[in-house]
């Protein structure tokens, strides 16, 4: 019998080492692991580090956008904001174009945080480099930003 073939006969998923989704998800955790380790002392959690660094890159900016580039739903991001706020990280003020909306902005308390985990941050990824390789490491990237096209 192959490795794609069922048991009761006809084709069967991909086994689960050949997985797509399982093999994001253990990527993943490979990944998210030291990041985890690298923000246990910080006070902040991996979705706070997400948006302190989408706010620091990009600037300030509405919670759509801000939840998009985040990867967060709009309600999570929306209540991990409001921690951020609470922790003096972020402020929220209403949009001067249009009242209804909220623009999101990092603080100095929120960069301090970033530039604090800068050379962890920086090690965790160069020893992604150092395993996969330079140019795998960009065809990786290259091959998960046509995932998004899904």
């Amino acid at each position: 019998m192959t490795e794609n073939e069922n048991p009761m006969g006809g084709q069967a998923l991909p086994s689960t080492r050949r997985s797509i989704p399982i093999a994001l998800i253990r990527a993943r955790e490979k990944v998210m692991t030291p990041i985890r380790e690298m923000l246990a002392d910080s006070g902040i959690t991996e979705q706070q580090w997400r948006i302190l660094r989408v706010l620091e890159e990009f600037g300030p900016q509405d919670a759509s956008t801000l939840a998009e580039r985040a990867c967060l739903l709009l309600p999570s991001q929306t209540r991990i904001v409001q921690t951020l706020l609470e922790k003096g990280l972020v402020t929220r003020q209403a949009d001067e174009k249009d009242r209804r909306k909220q623009t999101v902005a990092i603080t100095d308390a929120g960069r301090a945080i970033i530039e604090e985990k800068l050379d962890d941050a920086k090690a965790i990824a160069a020893r992604i480099e150092e395993v996969i390789g330079k140019e795998k490491l960009a065809q990786l990237l290259d091959i998960l930003e046509d995932f998004q096209k899904l």
